[in-house]
C-alpha cells in the first residue's frame, strides 16, 4: 500500500513520534537522531513533497518499514 503525498514537514513530525530528535539544521535540511545511534537527513521545503525514493532512503537509515512509519502518521 502506498504512503500519502507527504512533505518534509510531515516526516519529521512522525519521526519525532518514534524518537529522533532534530540535532542540527543547516538550510533547509534537518538532521534527525535517534538515541540508539540511527540518523537520517530531511529536506523541509514548503509547500514540496518528499519523492517515493527519497522517502524510501529517509526509512532505511532510520530502520523502518512502511508500515511502521504509516503507524505513526
Amino acid at each position: 500500500m502506498r504512503l500519502p503525498a507527504l512533505t518534509g514537514a510531515d516526516i519529521v513530525g512522525a519521526l519525532s513520534k518514534a524518537g529522533f530528535v532534530v540535532v542540527r539544521q543547516r538550510g533547509s535540511h534537518m538532521v534527525l537522531t535517534h538515541e540508539d545511534g540511527r540518523s537520517t537527513v530531511v529536506p523541509v521545503h514548503r509547500g514540496e513533497t518528499i519523492g517515493r525514493g527519497l522517502l524510501s532512503k529517509i526509512l532505511r537509515d532510520a530502520d523502518m518499514t512502511r508500515e511502521e512509519f504509516r503507524a505513526l502518521l
